[in-house]
């Protein structure tokens, strides 16, 4: 694979004989991560094209690719604004390095949070521009012509005057002996017109699919080493447990164990974050045999404190403090004295446990850490994370560790979080030779980080006229902020921020949201669309709850609460910190309008309000997250003994300007099987502090018996000259309450809390 090395502001590096190719870059806006350098403009440059003397092209790619397409994405921006012809590209996966491969300045690489376009999306244009325009001028320099009369067009570079051309290849070797900087007066790049866009607003194929297909295909487990060796890990049971003694006498009699070492665990003073937990490690050289030798293991854990942490205790406690409330995070007009001149109050609480991410291919990491650079390799959202956390727990610096990404099967959250890489390098040192970590599923389930459970207790009070007054939530939930602070109780306004103090309702004149204290007792951490589940799972609930008290239509009854408001004023109501996304509200605002109009949107599409058999109905449900505005209706025929099928799903979003609409409708359609796993099977339990679950057995996930299998995804383009909002994540919180609220149409049976069971339906 083509090599992008690093260049200066003024020139760039070429190899030699048959392999030389021209590397360029852009110069961009200074980085704000890198403002300390601002007097070193190198320090900013990146590099994301690479030009060979037979014309192909090779893109760099500085996200994970974990199925959401973003490999593909990616490239198609530069590929449009470059004018390459897609059958001559080839992706790079770059490493991890901020000053090279994060030129927004934003997130650090890091794929999470439905960001990549979002933040991406114009960056990549300019440095697609910046390329072509250094070709155009080379080509013009070698007609001898002016720079203007000269245009690229797929793949060829074009004389206005006489109609002759080039190809891309061509000019290498003329733009080498160029000064590529055209200096302070010249005009910045032409960025194309959407008019003209090739590739961007097109469906394209995934461009890893062949080699996912085939095989081919590179992910964590088949990065393969001289000499590497293969651990499997025995950890405590239960969270920040540690070891007394351990006895390998067993496992160390079979074929393919090299050693059991112990792997240290924190001091007890020492925040979880992203480190290692410690433990138990067999190292050989095969991962049947070091798994086979883990299971002979005789081991003595200390459970430690959370030993207390059941399930049955723990999420009464969540529903007492929900109830409880305490902290505003937000308050409009006077809840009191409305409630207090109500002809109708209406309240419910709702539940929603812990879940785990569940990827198809579980955490694993090799590392290398016998010489400098420590060199990992690894499935992972966050590679400079990766490479600081390996760096901590070796004791090195940061900039002597290198992270190579692999695909991901599947990440949704977990992959951020590098605890299984540093569990590699501290074993990789251990024993002298690069050592893969593989996790394996009941590790996952009962090792990883899970997404937080939550309790919200929700009461509305109603006039004569079935018109909501006052709106008043609590919510409770062990924030992932623990994992820094454990001794924090109270939720973050990141976690708030999540579909909560950002209430979409404009007509309910008086709204108050509060938070209740907990403990945190495992590691929480984020997770596919993180808080947003439990939120819009009970306020779509709720407000449906609220449509059949005042006996309106639930459709009817939503649009007039929202609105048509082209912005919401959350300071106006005493938000002192709205959590945006990470982003201003300036640039993404909260938009009432834009979620009316995809609530619009999938009622038309769904056929809502058509008269159904017996046993049918239609639940629709809507949220904002990550900028991006989703409706869905989800339909359900139910049987008798409450089993019940989904034979339709209809999806609406709104994501602003987007790239790849066949990417958008993969992303939601494995959203909407997603959300029926969450809302189906999803339920993470815990019995004298460990997690009960092991396996899909017990953690299920959708079969394709009852998963959503006629998924319609519907792309609103209304709002398309808008910025590029997230995709992978938004359409996962309305599946559930749309799904409860499909059930209460085809039963009139409520569903509060999840998973949804047949007994529920039944009783």
């Amino acid at each position: 694979m083509a090599t992008i090395r690093n260049m200066s502001r003024r020139q760039f590096i070429a190899s030699s004989g048959a392999t030389t190719a021209l590397v360029l870059g852009a110069q961009l806006a200074p980085n704000p991560v890198l403002a300390a350098l601002k007097g070193n403009p190198a320090a900013i440059l990146n590099h994301f094209v690479k030009i060979d003397l037979d014309g192909t092209v090779t893109l760099t790619c500085s996200r994970s690719e974990m199925g959401q397409g973003v490999r593909t994405g990616m490239p198609m921006i530069l590929a449009d604004e470059l004018e390459a012809d897609w059958n001559r590209i080839q992706v790079w996966q770059a490493p991890g390095d901020p000053e090279k491969y994060d030129p927004a300045g934003k997130d650090a690489q890091n794929t999470d949070g439905s960001r990549s376009t979002r933040h991406s999306f114009q960056v990549m244009r300019e440095l697609g521009a910046a390329a072509r325009d250094i070709l155009e001028r080379a080509a013009a320099e070698q007609w001898g012509v002016d720079r203007s009369a000269v245009y690229a067009d797929r793949h060829r570079l074009y004389r206005r005057d006489t109609g002759d051309s080039v190809d891309f290849g061509d000019v290498v070797e003329t733009a080498a002996d160029m000064d590529l900087n055209p200096g302070p007066d010249a005009p910045a790049p032409r960025l194309k017109q959407p008019s003209e866009w090739r590739y961007i607003g097109k469906d394209m194929p995934v461009i890893d699919n062949r080699d996912m297909s085939t095989g081919r295909a590179v992910y964590g487990a088949d990065v393969d080493l001289p000499n590497l060796k293969i651990a499997v890990i025995a950890r405590p049971p239960v969270y920040r447990g540690r070891l007394r003694r351990f006895d390998a006498s067993e496992a160390l009699k079979l074929d393919g164990v090299d050693s059991v070492v112990e792997v240290p665990a924190l001091a007890t003073d020492t925040p979880a974050q992203f480190r290692a937990l410690g433990g138990v490690a067999v190292i050989g050289s095969n991962t049947w045999s070091v798994t086979r030798g883990r299971d002979l293991l005789d081991i003595d854990w200390d459970d430690g404190p959370f030993v207390t942490h059941e399930s049955a205790n723990y999420d009464q406690a969540l529903v007492e403090a929900a109830r409880k409330g305490g902290k505003r995070m937000r308050d409009r007009g006077s809840v009191d004295d409305a409630f207090e001149a109500a002809d109708n109050v209406v309240e419910a609480e709702y539940f929603v446990p812990y879940f785990t991410h569940t990827p198809m291919e579980p955490p694993v990491a090799t590392v290398d850490a016998t010489s400098t650079p420590v060199r990992i390799w690894a499935p992972t959202q966050a590679p400079n994370e990766t490479r600081q956390y390996v760096a901590e727990a070796l004791g090195i610096d940061m900039a002597d560790v290198e992270c190579h990404i692999t695909l991901l099967g599947g990440g949704f959250g977990r992959k951020s979080k590098p605890d299984f890489a540093c569990e590699a390098a501290l074993l990789s040192r251990e024993v002298g030779a690069p050592v893969r970590v593989q996790w394996t599923r009941e590790d996952e389930i009962q090792n990883g980080y899970y997404h937080a459970a939550s309790a919200q207790h929700v009461k509305a009070a109603l006039d004569k006229d079935g018109k909501v007054t006052a709106w008043h939530h609590c919510m409770a939930a062990p924030t992932l902020f623990a994992l820094w602070n454990p001794g924090q109780r109270d939720s973050s306004n990141l976690e708030v921020g999540m579909g909560l103090v950002d209430l979409p309702y404009t007509r309910i004149p008086n709204i108050r949201i509060e938070t209740g204290q907990t403990d945190t007792m495992i590691r929480v951490g984020w997770y596919r669309s993180v808080n947003n589940i439990q939120h819009a799972f009970a306020i779509n609930s709720f407000v449906n709850e609220l449509a059949v008290a005042a006996g309106r239509d639930p459709l009817e009854f939503m649009l007039e609460l929202i609105g048509d408001d082209d912005e919401l004023d959350l300071a106006a109501d005493g938000v002192e910190e709205f959590w945006n996304y990470g982003d201003t509200v300036e640039e993404w605002p909260v938009s009432p309008k834009r979620l009316a109009n995809a609530l619009r949107a999938v009622a038309e599409r769904s056929d809502y309000g058509e008269k159904l058999p017996p046993g049918q109905g239609i639940g629709l449900a809507c949220h904002r997250s990550f900028h991006s505005y989703v409706a869905t209706a989800v339909r359900v025929a139910v049987a008798e003994d409450g089993t019940f099928t989904v034979p339709r799903v209809d999806v609406a979003i709104d994501c602003g300007r987007y790239v790849n609409p066949e990417g958008i409708r993969k992303q939601i359609e494995g959203a909407c099987v997603y959300g029926n796993s969450i809302a189906r099977n999803g339920k993470i339990t815990t019995r004298r502090g460990a997690v009960e679950q092991s396996n899909f057995h017990d953690y299920s996930v959708s079969r394709m018996s009852d998963a959503p299998l006629d998924v319609r995804v519907h792309v609103v383009d209304d709002f398309i000259h808008l910025r590029p909002c997230g995709v992978g994540e938004p359409g996962v919180p309305p599946y559930a309450p749309a799904l409860a609220n499909a059930l209460y149409a085809a039963t009139r049976k409520r569903i509060r809390s999840l998973p949804i069971t047949a007994e529920q339906l039944s009783a």
